[in-house]
């Protein structure tokens, strides 16, 4: 079977059309009607004067991550690795140890989460039976220059938690 060819009529542009020339002069003068707007008006700006004016975040933002507190001030992590194996990003790195109460079976030595590498997708908070770890701190994470800040260990973790009004240990506790 034989392929048909159709010849296309190309069009021929005029001088006006091939030139930029007026394509370019009708965006600067949009340029400048937008910036004599903004400059005198002010009321197409939707930018925000960060540091005195803040962003509501929504209700279901996952912020930075906290560890929730027991009474006496300790973590109420006990060291069960569910959030570190849950995590898609493997991004919490978790060492345990035995703790010297013996009601307490064990406690995170270390615990860091590499803020770099975290997607903030919510399944170590789901996947913690201890209600230890939470993502509803309203904070976000400021950028820096080093990448050693964004590794964030137990002890900045611990200032921003506070007290859980969650039982620990089931129904007899």
């Amino acid at each position: 079977m034989a392929a048909t060819v159709r010849p296309v009529q190309r069009k021929e542009f005029k001088f006006r059309e091939s030139s930029y020339l007026p394509e370019v002069l009708r965006g600067l003068a949009i340029t400048t009607r937008q910036f004599w707007r903004n400059l005198v008006g002010q009321r197409d700006i939707v930018t925000l004067q960060y540091p005195e004016v803040k962003k509501r975040y929504p209700n279901r933002f996952r912020g930075r991550h906290r560890l929730m507190l027991r009474d006496d001030g300790q973590v109420r992590c006990v060291a069960c690795m569910l959030c570190s194996t849950a995590c898609p990003a493997n991004c919490i790195h978790i060492v345990a140890a035995e703790h010297t109460n013996t009601s307490i079976e064990k406690f995170p030595q270390k615990f860091e989460i590499d803020l770099l590498v975290c997607i903030y997708c919510g399944f170590c908070e789901e996947a913690c039976p201890c209600d230890a770890i939470r993502m509803d701190s309203g904070r976000h994470s400021l950028p820096t220059f080093s990448r050693s800040p964004q590794n964030i260990g137990k002890i900045d973790l611990m200032e921003i938690g506070s007290l859980s009004i969650a039982k620990q240990g089931g129904k007899n506790a």
